[in-house]
């Protein structure tokens, strides 16, 4: 047992190097701010893009069982410097904290961020729960979709991510594969309440958190609607 916490301690604090060189310039602000000049600049140059490369977008090559919302980061490399003259500050690639990816590629591709700081508090969980050798799971919140015993982690309290819709603390969930997911729950259900089109269940309902604004919600499970029209985890 000492063996697995000194592991887990060993990766914690090379997770914690390796960020710290990942983001060098995290602290300086212009890198960590969604700027709305920067994403509509980015925007522009994958529309020109497209219509000078026969329809081609400027992205990644993904995996087809990549979540949707993380499928098609864009490849500055093919943007820069024809297209856009800069890559923005606050892109990972010019080390910013946010990775740029597009969304509706196949109807109006639409540029959207997301904040890559919670990547980290995954991976950093994930290596604990690696450490320990199982997933100690606390109580089961939907068909395998689980919350998380953290004093056994060795955590003092609930681990949270920051929501880049409300800024409130969202909750980890993980399901029985050992695959962690931040919970928008709180998020979707004040986009209910303040609309008011109604959903049918079975339908995912995560898009009312990309169409007004600039992030997906990354690293999240699909989501549905109960019978009180209220968020409920789409699971098989």
């Amino acid at each position: 047992m000492k063996r697995f916490s000194i592991t887990a301690l060993l990766l914690i604090l090379t997770m914690s190097i390796l960020s710290g060189c990942l983001y060098p310039d995290e602290e300086l602000s212009q890198n960590q701010i969604p700027y709305e000049t920067q994403v509509k600049a980015v925007q522009e140059a994958v529309e020109t893009y497209q219509k000078d490369n026969s329809g081609l977008l400027p992205i990644k090559t993904r995996d087809q069982d990549t979540p949707i919302y993380q499928k098609y980061p864009i490849d500055f490399r093919k943007l820069s410097p024809r297209y856009l003259p800069e890559i923005p500050g606050n892109a990972f690639e010019n080390g910013g904290i946010f990775q740029y990816v597009l969304v509706n590629v196949e109807e109006k591709p639409e540029v959207k961020i997301f904040d890559l700081r919670m990547a980290e508090q995954i991976r950093e969980l994930k290596i604990r729960i690696q450490a320990q050798d199982y997933p100690p799971f606390k109580k089961e919140v939907a068909n395998n979709v689980y919350t998380l015993n953290y004093k056994e982690l060795g955590y003092d309290e609930e681990v949270y991510v920051n929501s880049p819709y409300s800024n409130k603390n969202l909750p980890l969930v993980i399901n029985g594969d050992g695959d962690i997911y931040v919970d928008y729950s709180m998020d979707l259900f004040e986009e209910l309440k303040s609309g008011d089109k109604k959903y049918k269940n079975g339908e995912d309902i995560r898009n009312l958190l990309v169409k007004d604004t600039y992030f997906v919600p990354a690293y999240s499970l699909p989501y549905t609607v109960d019978e009180n029209n209220e968020p409920v985890f789409m699971t098989k």
